[in-house]
């Protein structure tokens, strides 16, 4: 199921709507096109595509920890040899070299403007983390002195998967370890390592507030809850339908009770999860993350929950919460360590939200009167944005394949 024949049906509603009175309104019929013309291509899965790695400083000796999506190395490296869509240990393993190599060639660190030398440790293992199982790459660097300025190129699957990012840590430092969000193909990140304490510094902090904007950008499900939230913010209930709200500033109000709801919810779930606290199964996330898409597209259709959207949106918000917390569950990192990621991230997450918002209400407010708005936008717009996450709640409540 996918939302291609949901572009041909907005088209349908059109003609039937009647002919649009100004170049506003033809311009708004061609961003709705556009619109569902995105979401009829394969649907993003809200998990973005993430690595992990650990780097231990001992003197001129770095050991590195990399772990790396079997499903990622799968899509570039074609691991699964009898194509039955389940990779086995024996697939994986009988491909082990490759795979170092291909590992070897996405990660180079330097030390003081040095290259240092990679050798590799250990045995092929897999690990288990919250979105499925990983391939655990041990390998020691040496460098050609004492470490005190460690650099990292990082260009894992840079080519092929643009939602890519890398979570570091780095151990061994006076302050407990420092993290950061590497980028792939963009310039090399240095740590201070040796001296009175290096301690993670602001980059560190701002890598995480672009990694929460980035999260937004590329979960189609977040970004997909709020615009459906955001298209009938600008009307009010009357009886068992929608009018537009005589004011734009009730719009605006209504838009700020929601998103205020929202992010409170996500940001204790948010924490509770990162650092540990709570941790449910990731398929039952992703699927309530799914039902709250589909809950909020049948109710601009039908409206069905009684009352304020608030309280409800805000029960969603503590389920998003969870989603959000991928990208840091897995650091391992001590309460005290745990604040600046977290509180970039999250600082992210709410820029990213306010950019669409910024980008939405507006037009919707301008818009909120026309006929044209409510049969493309609001009917059209949220019956597709239903199919799509019914799509998605089946495949991730009964692990389907739906989408090509």
């Amino acid at each position: 199921m996918n939302a291609a024949g949901c572009a041909a049906g907005a088209v349908g509603v059109t003609r039937h709507a009647g002919a649009w009175a100004s170049r506003l309104g033809r311009l708004l019929h061609a961003a709705a096109l556009l619109l569902l013309a995105a979401l009829s291509g394969p649907a993003l899965a809200h998990k973005a595509s993430d690595a992990y790695v650990t780097w231990q400083v001992d003197g001129a000796v770095v050991t590195q920890r990399f772990d790396i999506a079997l499903r990622d190395l799968d899509r570039d490296m074609d691991l699964d040899a009898d194509d039955d869509g389940q990779l086995q240990w024996g697939e994986v393993r009988v491909r082990w070299s490759e795979i170092q190599q291909f590992a070897s060639a996405a990660l180079q660190l330097r030390a003081d403007g040095h290259a240092c030398t990679q050798a590799a440790a250990g045995t092929p293992q897999l690990d288990a983390h919250v979105d499925g199982r990983y391939a655990v790459l041990r390998s020691t660097w040496t460098c050609a002195q004492p470490v005190r300025h460690l650099e990292a190129d990082y260009r894992l699957f840079a080519s092929t998967d643009p939602t890519h990012r890398g979570i570091a840590r780095l151990l061994g430092l006076r302050e407990g370890g420092a993290s950061a969000v590497l980028v792939p193909g963009a310039a090399p990140q240095t740590w201070a390592v040796a001296g009175e304490g290096a301690a993670p510094s602001p980059r560190d902090f701002f890598g995480f507030v672009a990694e929460g904007a980035h999260h937004i950008a590329i979960g189609l499900d977040h970004v997909l809850f709020l615009a459906t939230l955001m298209v009938v913010a600008v009307w009010r209930r009357e009886g068992r339908g929608w009018v537009p709200r005589d004011r734009a500033w009730s719009a605006w109000k209504e838009t700020l009770r929601l998103v205020t709801a929202f992010t409170l919810a996500h940001s204790i779930t948010l924490g509770l999860a990162a650092s540990g606290v709570l941790a449910p199964p990731s398929r039952w996330v992703e699927t309530l993350i799914a039902v709250s898409v589909l809950v909020a597209a049948v109710d601009n259709l039908w409206p069905l929950l009684p009352g304020p959207r608030w309280p409800v949106v805000s029960m969603f918000g503590l389920i998003h919460g969870f989603g959000f917390a991928g990208p840091l569950q897995d650091l391992g990192l001590r309460e005290g360590q745990l604040a600046l990621p977290l509180l970039g991230f999250n600082l992210g997450v709410e820029l990213g939200q306010l950019a669409l918002i910024a980008l939405l209400l507006p037009l919707a407010i301008v818009l909120r009167h026309r006929r044209g708005y409510e049969w493309v936008v609001v009917r059209a717009g949220s019956a597709c944005v239903a199919l799509v996450a019914l799509g998605w709640t089946l495949e991730r409540g009964f692990e389907m394949s739906l989408w090509p």
